[in-house]
Order: structure tokens, then C-alpha cells, then sequence
């Protein structure tokens, strides 16, 4: 059994880091030649599922455009989402809001996090998770680099996959429920979104568990 780092701390300025492939090389010198990096998307909202990606780049053939997805605009995470499905292994893990109210949102995160690295077309050796939390149920070896969607390309890729997949999803549900405004702001605690929750109650894949929510529930109770 190879010996998997412990969790990387975030340096003093990782904000004013580009991510680089120097902890997946880490690994690789370790003996784990497939490193999957791991994001969700969607801890926020109040509304709509959280959704995790797994994301193995191919060093000798790398998407172009990889950067943390919040510091990307939309465009350039969908110019970087197609290079990514088009040159790395990608798998996707899904926890809809009623696994959020059954389990807690970072259970669920986690638990969508391990789905995402098992549906990953070929298994990992190891994977980078972004944060400091492990899922309980990785099927490999894992390690936590906080903010390491600024300092690892494999989870900038993944943030920008779990990012993409969630937002059309969203967009979906907007026109399963007309009326939330679901396209704009994708399930999050907008103004906006607040005041179409107060004004007409959540609908099925709002997360009864967050207190907005709840508030909503018991009104018009």
C-alpha cells in the first residue's frame, strides 16, 4: 500500500495562485498514476441538488482553460467544460434535495463526492479533494488540499464540471417549475428567490431543511 499525504494546507496567498499539476506529480512520483480531483457545486442554494465531479486529467494532453470556476466567467466555463469531457476521464456524483434533508448538506456533499469518483469510467488510485473533509466511503485513497481548486488543476476541473452540470440542471428545473426563477439564479438565496419563496412556498426540490425554507413551510401551514 502506497502512503497518501496528509492533508495539504492552503498557503498564506492561494487566492493569487494559478492552479499547476504539482501535487497530482506528488502523487504520480508516489505510485498513484491515476489522481482524480474532487469539487461539488451547490453547497448554498436553497434550492436543487448538490453535485460532485471526479476529474482525471491525461498530463500529456490538458484542457485548455482550467482555473477555479468561481474566477472564470460563464463562457469560459463552458469553452472549459467541453475541452475537459474532451481530454480527461470525468465522473459525476448527484445528492438531490431530499438526500440534503435526510442527511445534512455535508453529508450529502461527501457522499455525492465518493459517487462521482466510482462513476468515473476506469478507478482511481488517488483522489484530491477540495476542503478539508474526507468522504467516509472513497472507494481509493484520498487526501484534502484546502482551496485546492486554486492550486490543483485536476479539482479546478472538477469545480468547473461540477459547476456546469449543476447549472443545467437548474436550468432544467426552471422549466419543471415555472415561476422560481430557477434559470437566473439557480437555486441560490437571491433576493429575488427569497421573495418568490415567501410569496408562493417552495416546491419539490427545495431543501426543506434550510431554514428559509422552513420558514416558507410553516406560513403557509
Amino acid at each position: 500500500m502506497f502512503d497518501v499525504p496528509a492533508p495539504i494546507k492552503a498557503k498564506d496567498n492561494a487566492a493569487g495562485y494559478s492552479p499547476d499539476f504539482q501535487l497530482e506529480r506528488e502523487l504520480h512520483g508516489n505510485g498513484f498514476l491515476r489522481v482524480c480531483g474532487i469539487d461539488e457545486a451547490g453547497r448554498g442554494p436553497l434550492a436543487g441538488p448538490v453535485v460532485a465531479a471526479a476529474v482525471v486529467l491525461n498530463p500529456i494532453s490538458m484542457p485548455m482553460g482550467l482555473d477555479d470556476s468561481k474566477r472564470l466567467s460563464a463562457p469560459q466555463r463552458l469553452a472549459a467544460f467541453d475541452e475537459i469531457l474532451k481530454r480527461a476521464d470525468v465522473g459525476i456524483g448527484v445528492a438531490p434535495a431530499q438526500q440534503i434533508d435526510a442527511m445534512n448538506i455535508r453529508a450529502a456533499s461527501l457522499a455525492a463526492m465518493a459517487h462521482a469518483v466510482r462513476a468515473l469510467p476506469l478507478p482511481a488510485h488517488a483522489a484530491l479533494i477540495d476542503g478539508n473533509a474526507l468522504p467516509p466511503d472513497l472507494p481509493c485513497p484520498g487526501t484534502c488540499a484546502v482551496k485546492g481548486d486554486q492550486r490543483s488543476l485536476s479539482i479546478a476541473a472538477a469545480s468547473i464540471v461540477a459547476k456546469v452540470v449543476r447549472d443545467h440542471m437548474m436550468v432544467r428545473a426552471d422549466t419543471l417549475y415555472p415561476g422560481y426563477g430557477f434559470a437566473t439564479h439557480k437555486g441560490y438565496p437571491t433576493a429575488e428567490h427569497r421573495a418568490i419563496l415567501a410569496r408562493i412556498g417552495p416546491c419539490p426540490i427545495h431543501r426543506k431543511s434550510f431554514a428559509p425554507v422552513r420558514a416558507a413551510l410553516e406560513r403557509r401551514d
